[in-house]
């Protein structure tokens, strides 16, 4: 890869980064997107799951939706797709059927991802359309907003437990066996994140 080419995917991962805190801001787990044709930003994304009550409305999807209306084709081989974290297996042949040019991530997922952690769907050589794939950009920095946000949320929980069991009348055994919900490097929140 060239000095400008890995230049450019960072500035474009920076981009999805910013929309990462933005998922967070809202209390969604922090993944963001961007699609870029020519150096330019077409449409971004993050993810919204929980406040669009959307099983679909991963960053990738919320991106690519808005690409295809602004272009007008849900076609974009002249596209490039940058997200934070691995992309899933739903993601994965959306990004295909949308027929993008490339697709970059920066952390890996290693519980759900489609691109060579779990699956490798891009290179499965039986579908009709193959998307060059590039991971591990800003990989480090993709998978601490991660780890920030669960452990964040991991505390809060904790914060709420503790200040329960320490209420008159509360049952502080039961209270003690409550699982701690963990976090993942991926859209299930109730997941353990990479070390």
């Amino acid at each position: 890869m060239s000095e400008e080419q890995r230049q450019r995917d960072e500035y474009a991962m920076r981009i999805a980064l910013d929309q990462a805190h933005n998922a967070w801001l809202v209390g969604e787990v922090p993944v963001g997107a961007v699609v870029m044709r020519e150096g330019q930003v077409i449409a971004t994304g993050y993810n919204r799951p929980i406040t669009e009550h959307d099983p679909t409305a991963h960053a990738e999807i919320v991106a690519l939706r808005h690409a295809a209306q602004l272009l007008g084709n849900y076609r974009l081989p002249e596209c490039e797709l940058y997200v934070t974290l691995e992309p899933c297996a739903m993601c994965a042949m959306a990004l295909m059927h949308a027929r993008l040019k490339r697709v970059v991530f920066g952390a890996a997922d290693p519980k759900t991802g489609a691109a060579g952690s779990v699956l490798d769907l891009f290179g499965e050589p039986r579908l009709n359309h193959h998307t060059q794939v590039q991971g591990g950009v800003l990989a480090q920095a993709c998978g601490q907003v991660l780890r920030d946000f669960f452990a964040e949320r991991r505390a809060a929980y904790r914060q709420r437990r503790q200040a329960g069991a320490s209420r008159p009348g509360q049952d502080e055994a039961a209270a003690d066996d409550a699982p701690i919900p963990t976090g993942e490097v991926s859209e299930c929140p109730d997941l353990e994140p990479p070390r």
